[in-house]
C-alpha cells in the first residue's frame, strides 16, 4: 500500500486540502440510521493510510438485517458484550481527527458511496457529542471518478475501480482495511488528475 512520507508538490498544489482528506468506512446492521446501528468504524488519512482509527461499537438497536451481518461477519451479541459504547467511540474518533489532521485544516470526509457512510456518521456524531467534526458535506469517490473519467454511474462499482487502481483487490469488509483501500484508490485518482492537468 502507498504510504508516502511526503506529498508531491504538484499534487499538493492542485489539491491543497489533501492533508485534511480522511477516508472513512463503516459496517452497519442495516441500511438506515435510526432503525439500525453502526457496528464498526474505520478511518485513515488519505495522505498516509498507516495512520488509522478503528472501533467496534455496541449496537444501539437490536434489529439487524441478516444480509448486512453476513457481509460484515460481525455479531450483534458479541458486540453488545465487548463493543465500545457509541458515545465513547464517537468521542475517540473526534480526538483521533484532532490529533491527526493538521490544525490549519478541517477534516474532509471521503468515502466510497459517501452518502451511505456519511448519513450514519453524521447521525451518530450529532446524537452522541452534539456536533460533526466533518461538517455537513462528504466527498464521494464514485462521483469523483465519474467527473475525472467521464464514465457512467454503472461503471463506478468497486470491482471496476479496483481493476484500475488495486489490481482487482476485493474489499474485506473490515472497516479499517476498506478505509485504507479507499484511501489508496482516491490518492491514485488525485495523482492521475494532477498528471492530466500538467
Amino acid at each position: 500500500m502507498r504510504q508516502p512520507a511526503t506529498i508531491p508538490s504538484e499534487i499538493l498544489q492542485k489539491f491543497p486540502d489533501l492533508p485534511a482528506f480522511v477516508s472513512v468506512d463503516i459496517e452497519t446492521s442495516g441500511p438506515v440510521p435510526g432503525m439500525y446501528s453502526i457496528l464498526s468504524i474505520g478511518a485513515c488519512l488519505v495522505q498516509d493510510p498507516s495512520e488509522g482509527y478503528y472501533a467496534e461499537l455496541q449496537p444501539e438497536k437490536l434489529d439487524a438485517d441478516p444480509h448486512a451481518l453476513a457481509i460484515s461477519g460481525l455479531s450483534i451479541a458479541e458486540l453488545a458484550r465487548n463493543g465500545l459504547p457509541p458515545q465513547m467511540a464517537m468521542q475517540q474518533f473526534e480526538h483521533w481527527l484532532e490529533e491527526h489532521v493538521p490544525p490549519a485544516y478541517k477534516p474532509v470526509f471521503v468515502a466510497f458511496n459517501a452518502p451511505f457512510d456519511w448519513m450514519f456518521i453524521n447521525d451518530s456524531f450529532h446524537r452522541h457529542i452534539g456536533r460533526n467534526p466533518f461538517g455537513h458535506f462528504a466527498l464521494d469517490i464514485k462521483a469523483f471518478y465519474m467527473g475525472q473519467t467521464g464514465v457512467r454511474l454503472s461503471e463506478t462499482s468497486f470491482n471496476k475501480i479496483s481493476a484500475r487502481y488495486l489490481e482487482n483487490r476485493k474489499l474485506t469488509h473490515n472497516a479499517l482495511a476498506d478505509a485504507r483501500d479507499q484511501a489508496e484508490v482516491f490518492y491514485r485518482m488525485l495523482e492521475e488528475a494532477s498528471t492530466r492537468k500538467a
